[in-house]
């Protein structure tokens, strides 16, 4: 090969080495750029993830507060309903307490069974328990006013028994004997009739009715004869003959 052939090989060498070199360059740099594009896209992706989470964080949090509100809110209602529950079962006894105070009660006294309303054996009972302590004077006026008040109530004829014996204690002889015959025409088969039926006798014989006293013996022997007045009124008969 001659001198001149090697020449132009190698002046077309020399133009082909840059331009090859060239080519290559501008593949790395747009290789880089997308490279670069790709990792700025999922830096962009990464923060939008971490903003997201971030968000998602917020929200879980608030909703927290939110369920420890709500649970808070849970307890203080469920504290108000037991609390109004227990005032309503309160209410409730005391209203109970309150009509039994005024529901009728069973009674059974000096042989006899009735109903009787609360106030009625409160009643008789205060003025019992002052004749028992001896304050007959206040036993009079509390029997006396019982049976003006219950004129009706199944406590009145041991009402009048009693009334009767507060009046004897008090030398009221007459008010004595008109009780006790109320309560013998009202209750003949009391308990306590045959002890009337002996008191009015010593009410007569208080009074010098000798021929009075006499008959209401007579006729207590008659008609309670098993009872322990009739033997009592038995021995007064044989005294007065």
């Amino acid at each position: 090969m001659n001198v001149r052939a090697l020449a132009v090989i190698g002046l077309c060498t020399a133009f082909v080495h840059p331009a090859y070199a060239f080519l290559e360059d501008a593949e790395a740099r747009r290789a880089i750029l997308e490279l670069r594009q790709r990792f700025d896209s999922s830096a962009e992706e990464a923060a939008q993830m971490r903003r997201g989470m971030l968000d998602l964080q917020s929200q879980i949090e608030s909703m927290r507060r939110e369920m420890a509100q709500l649970n808070g809110a849970k307890e203080q209602l469920e504290r108000e309903v037991s609390e109004i529950q227990r005032r309503q079962k309160d209410l409730a006894a005391g209203v109970d307490d309150r009509l039994r105070k005024f529901e009728p009660v069973r009674v059974q006294l000096d042989g006899l069974e009735f109903t009787a309303d609360p106030a009625e054996k409160r009643d008789f009972d205060a003025a019992l328990e002052k004749f028992r302590a001896g304050e007959f004077a206040e036993a009079r006026k509390t029997f006396a006013s019982f049976v003006n008040t219950y004129p009706s109530s199944g406590y009145v004829p041991s009402a009048r028994f009693w009334l009767g014996n507060t009046q004897y204690a008090g030398r009221d002889y007459k008010e004595a004997i008109a009780n006790f015959r109320s309560m013998l025409k009202a209750a003949p088969q009391h308990a306590r009739a045959a002890d009337a039926a002996l008191s009015i006798a010593n009410c007569q014989l208080e009074l010098k009715d000798t021929k009075g006293a006499v008959k209401t013996l007579q006729d207590l022997v008659k008609d309670y004869p098993a009872s322990e007045a009739a033997s009592t009124a038995k021995e007064r008969l044989q005294r007065l003959k």
